[in-house]
């Protein structure tokens, strides 16, 4: 297992490129997570091993978003529309992907979710209404690139079965953690106003899954949408 007996790692991120941060200001709102609070753009790519160290990204041709009820009891079973990514996260991407140490024998397919979740005073943001969960991904990045004015927002990684987590720990932007998915559940507590004012928190999730099992096309869509 590339990350180790615990299934998880911290890392930190290159800065990233001027055109990121502004990218998170035009996302459309999320209509099916978040109750308002999500903002989210979503792409997909396919991953495939080049020379000794390097992988292309091939842009997939646009799709809405499905995801199975048993990963997902909100948003799973229903397509969820949402516009794709306009920026470029793939250095981002390429540094989650040395650290896995993703098997070069085959390809991979990424799904891409460009996040911002806002709070106020009296409205927190819910980060995962789904709970403690998986994501039904091989491997997951959660990467953290801002934090405005808000607190909470602390991610907790669990044992199955377990009544509490083994793990616990606030992310700051510049960090990102790597989850062995299969592994490990995880979920983080919702983001609040750190002075009762506007505030946000802007992420990129990369779901890491190989080509054979890729959440892509008309079989995977079919499959996620017929799930009760």
């Amino acid at each position: 297992m590339p990350l180790g007996s615990e299934g998880f790692v911290i890392i930190d991120l290159p800065d990233v490129s001027a055109d990121i941060l502004p990218s998170y200001d035009d996302c459309p709102v999320d209509e099916y997570m978040g109750n308002g609070t999500r903002f989210k753009r979503f792409s997909q790519y396919r991953l495939s091993p080049q020379g000794d160290q390097e992988w292309s990204f091939e842009r997939l041709a646009h799709r809405d978003y499905t995801t199975y009820k048993k990963f997902n009891s909100v948003g799973g079973g229903i397509r969820r529309v949402y516009e794709p990514i306009k920026v470029d996260f793939t250095p981002l991407i390429e540094v989650g992907i040395r650290e896995l140490g993703l098997d070069r024998s085959e390809d991979w397919q990424i799904n891409v979710h460009q996040n911002r979740t806002r709070a106020n005073g009296g409205k927190p943001g819910p980060l995962t209404p789904e709970g403690v969960h998986h994501d039904g991904h091989e491997f997951v990045m959660i990467a953290i690139l801002n934090k405005v004015n808000v607190a909470g927002g602390t991610t907790r990684l669990w044992h199955d079965g377990a009544d509490q987590p083994f793990w616990t720990g606030t992310l700051e932007p510049g960090q990102a953690v790597l989850l062995d998915d299969r592994a490990l559940s995880h979920d983080v507590t919702d983001v609040l106003s750190a002075d009762g004012g506007p505030g946000h928190r802007d992420i990129v999730i990369v779901a890491f899954s190989r080509w054979a099992e890729k959440w892509y096309g008309e079989e995977h869509d079919a499959a996620a949408l017929a799930e009760k």
